[in-house]
């Protein structure tokens, strides 16, 4: 084990991890605060072909793109999604045709937003006891349980579910929430609960928008707080621009 708390064989968790001196230990939240306008959700596919190629396994959660839409994307970063998803080191879970009132048709989805529904869900699929430190699970846009849900609602069940879940089984967990659409007090709840903090921002930059990464808080790894350009390649591939 590292003096972070990873196995040096674990994949590093790309563009996050760029930034820090060291591993973030295994079984750590990490809150991402996104500008709906900037590139998180390219990052975050970006992050989810990089681990994997890394030798990591991935768990997906989609709430703003179908499924297939995420298929697509993450072959152009060069995944054999067929291939990972057969060998379960890929796992897209279905959370966007529940938000548009259909029924999901994938392996893994769920057919209700309500908190209640989801709590059930989210017990009966997750909180499996054995460790997974391999796992990355990435939740590209929670805010949409918003939608159908009073805050106070679903603000608890990420305190109660998927945030305490991390730990006993040493999966790293990055969740995505859109930035200023919430109260203070359901993000400060957030904030308080998660081990690293990351931003999403958009600036006018001589004449052009432009999307910058900056870590806010790592509570057990020191990191790089500053702002940094992200760039974006033919294949939206996100990286760190030089």
């Amino acid at each position: 084990m590292t003096r972070h708390g990873r196995d040096n064989s674990l994949p590093k968790i790309p563009l996050i991890e760029a930034l820090t001196e060291g591993s973030i230990p295994s079984g750590s939240n990490i809150l991402v605060e996104f500008d709906p306008a900037s590139q998180w959700l390219n990052a975050s596919l970006t992050i989810a072909a990089g681990w994997v190629k890394d030798g990591g396994s991935v768990s997906y959660i989609t709430h703003s793109q179908s499924p297939d839409e995420i298929r697509s994307h993450l072959r152009k970063l060069g995944l054999s999604v067929e291939e990972l998803e057969r060998t379960d080191r890929l796992w897209i879970t279905d959370l966007y045709s529940a938000s548009i009132g259909q029924k999901s048709k994938e392996r893994f989805g769920v057919d209700s937003l309500k908190v209640a529904d989801l709590s059930i869900y989210i017990g009966r699929e997750a909180m499996a006891d054995a460790p997974a430190p391999e796992f990355l699970v990435i939740a590209e846009n929670c805010s949409v349980l918003d939608r159908f849900n009073p805050e106070k609602n679903w603000v608890e069940l990420y305190l109660t579910r998927p945030i305490p879940m991390s730990k006993p089984r040493q999966i790293t967990q990055l969740m995505g929430f859109m930035s200023g659409i919430h109260s203070a007090w359901a993000y400060k709840q957030l904030e308080a609960a998660v081990e690293g903090i990351v931003d999403f921002k958009v600036e006018d930059m001589n004449g052009e928008r432009r999307t910058l990464i900056g870590i806010r808080n790592m509570r057990n790894v020191r990191f790089d707080s500053r702002w940094h350009l992200l760039k974006i390649g033919e294949n939206f591939e996100v990286t760190l621009e030089k």
